[in-house]
């Protein structure tokens, strides 16, 4: 009869620490990983979200700076919005301000509900938004009105980490703030 050999209870247990020591090395860069593909992802929004102000903008300025009874105005993507203008509110010109189908004409500053159109009109598949409320759990992000309706900002509702971006209606620039 042939002997069958296995392994020790010592070389089992030397298995089971190097398997310990790999997992102790290894997990906090699958943690990091999490972490990272939020930032990653706010970054893609915002710059999806960049992108469609400029265009917006660059199609304002191809069309030769339509108006409609003194205000900026483009039809962008199917959507009418409102445009800042130099000569009312002290903005540089041409920049989404609000959406004209639910908003007057003659807006000067933005609400929470205006950031929260902005963000579902301006994007083509936005993420699902919310009015400032950080309750949601179905939401990914919250707009908010800040800078006195100069600026919205969206912050992201995905874990804990208040990672957002904010977009400075009065020169059109989308600035990403992330947090550690």
């Amino acid at each position: 009869m042939k002997k069958q050999a296995g392994f020790s209870l010592v070389e089992l247990v030397i298995v089971i620490v190097v398997v310990g020591l790999l997992a102790v090395a290894a997990l906090p860069k699958f943690l990091d990983i999490t972490d990272e593909a939020k930032k990653a992802s706010i970054e893609g929004v915002a710059g999806g979200y960049a992108t469609a102000v400029l265009s917006a903008r660059a199609q304002w300025e191809a069309e030769s700076r339509p108006q409609e009874n003194d205000v900026n105005m483009v039809d962008y993507d199917g959507v009418d919005f409102i445009l800042t203008d130099s000569a009312n509110s002290g903005f540089r010109d041409g920049y989404p301000i609000a959406v004209s189908s639910t908003t007057s004409s003659d807006v000067t500053a933005a609400t929470d509900a205006i950031c929260l159109e902005l963000m579902e009109n301006l994007l083509q598949n936005p993420p699902t938004v919310v009015e400032n409320d950080t309750s949601d759990t179905d939401a990914r992000y919250s707009a908010e009105a800040t800078n006195s309706g100069t600026s919205c900002t969206y912050t992201q509702l995905e874990g804990t980490t208040n990672h957002n971006f904010e977009y400075d209606i009065t020169t059109g620039r989308v600035l990403v703030n992330l947090t550690n």
